[in-house]
């Protein structure tokens, strides 16, 4: 094939659109579930993959979060945990928190191979709820852990603009999903704070 200066711009512009394809998908935030492979690398050997809660803070300029907290079950520390921050993916912080009232427990920590539901789905399911329909929803905050009936469960809360100043939001409640097959358990909304 001769090169042409048309085949060598349809080269250069596949180049180009290869090498932002591969950016984008980069820039993507990690799923909670992506983060205990990477959360596996900073624990012991006996606390790999036996996650006891996975929490997000509340998310900043929009509703994906971007820091989380992956908690192991660690037999090692004094309240049996190991935590590990992590940042836009990237790990920040290892530590093994003092909680006074929670302690950690290995039969809290959750089975990985039925945990079918990851952050990004628990947190499409929540917004089709019909109550949220209308409403400008602005940040939201995830949990991860396991229900008093011992199956794991997304709590996912929320916050909208409200109706009169939209330049300030409250806080509307949460949905409650079951991780392991993606059903609506609960629902605690609260529309009418946004009055």
């Amino acid at each position: 094939m001769k090169l042409t200066w048309l085949n060598y711009s349809k080269f250069l512009a596949a180049t180009l659109l290869l090498a932002v394809l591969t950016t984008s998908a980069r820039a993507a935030e990690p799923t909670a579930l992506e983060l205990i492979k990477e959360g596996n690398r900073y624990v012991g050997e006996d606390s790999k993959d036996k996650v006891t809660q996975i929490r997000s803070e509340k998310s900043v300029g929009g509703l994906v979060p971007n820091v989380w907290f992956v908690v192991f079950y660690d037999a090692d520390a004094r309240m049996k945990a190991t935590e590990v921050k992590f940042g836009g993916g990237k790990k920040l912080d290892v530590v093994r928190p003092f909680r006074l009232f929670e302690r950690a427990k290995g039969e809290n920590a959750m089975d990985r191979t039925k945990l079918k539901i990851d952050s990004d789905e628990a947190l499409k399911i929540a917004q089709k709820e019909n109550m949220l329909e209308k409403i400008k929803l602005t940040n939201s905050k995830l949990t991860l852990e396991k229900s008093d009936d011992g199956f794991p469960v997304w709590k996912v809360l929320f916050w909208a603009e409200k109706a009169r100043d939209p330049s300030r939001t409250v806080d509307i409640g949460q949905v409650v999903i079951n991780a392991e097959d993606g059903k609506v358990m609960e629902r605690d909304l609260h529309i009418n704070r946004i009055d």
